[in-house]
Formats: structure tokens, sequence, C-alpha cells
């Protein structure tokens, strides 16, 4: 299955965030046909007043979401392939622009 850097996913993470849920890929396409694993941020439709580090996502067609969500940039996780159930939909780049200020943000990464 071929998946690309703004992909949402469903998947199944461990520990807390394990049930089923819709994540977005975040790592970069250059690895993402041979590695291993993906790097994704999980989305919550548990909504929080956190504009540094959630990203809010309304649903639409495009993105495969039924509920206004949050792409949980403080969650960030590397998931083996395995734990990837597909793809559902898409971001915007204009969304991944803003989920990539608040990655550098939340890694202190220099800009």
């Amino acid at each position: 299955m071929e998946i690309k850097r703004g992909d949402v996913v469903l998947c199944v993470a461990k520990g807390d965030y394990g049930k089923p849920r819709p994540a977005v890929v975040v790592q970069s396409d250059a690895f993402n046909p041979t590695h291993a694993s993906l790097t994704v941020c999980p989305l919550t439709s548990s909504l929080v007043s956190a504009p540094f580090f959630r990203v809010s996502v309304a649903p639409a067609s495009e993105n495969g979401l039924k509920k206004r969500s949050q792409v949980m940039v403080d969650k960030v996780a590397s998931l083996s392939r395995e734990r990837i159930r597909g793809v559902i939909g898409r971001l915007s780049g204009d969304q991944m622009r803003e989920i990539g200020a608040a990655l550098i943000l939340w890694m202190d990464l220099p800009r």
C-alpha cells in the first residue's frame, strides 16, 4: 500500500492511544516506500484549547473524517506498517504546513 505524507490513515497505536483512530502521516515521502515504520500524529475528536500543538481539522470528503478533530502534534509516534489499516483521506497543503509549524514548535527544531 502506497502511503504519502499528508495521508490520513486508520491505525492502532500501543498504550493510551491504542484504539483504532485516524492519524496523519508526517514522515517525509523520501522514506515512506522502504522504511518499516511510519511517523504519524494521531487525531482526536476530544477537542481542547491548545492552538500551539493541536491543529483543528473539519470533516470533509477529502480527509475521510466524520467529526471535527484535532491533530495531536504532542503525541507524534512511529508505528510499524502492520499497525496501519489503510488510507481514509488526505489533508491539504495548508493543513500540512500548519502541522509542520506546530511540529517545529513542539520539538524545538531550528527554523
